[in-house]
């Protein structure tokens, strides 16, 4: 599974999931390892990656 380490190294006080027939979207904003401010987008198949995925989201530093 992606994480949102993969991508950010700071995230943004929100996010939003998006619920599909076949899976769920997390999407995301924050800063990369070079400071730059990106969206990450993040596909996951089961209720469990999507849970894990939010309780990465609300540890990680925030980008402020």
């Amino acid at each position: 599974m992606r994480k949102i380490k993969d991508k950010l190294v700071k995230v943004n006080d929100s996010f939003t999931v998006y619920n599909y027939d076949n899976g769920y979207m997390v999407e995301i904003g924050g800063r990369d390892a070079d400071n730059d401010y990106k969206n990450a987008k993040i596909v996951v198949t089961s209720i469990e990656e999507l849970v894990a995925l939010i309780k990465e989201a609300t540890t990680l530093p925030k980008d402020e």
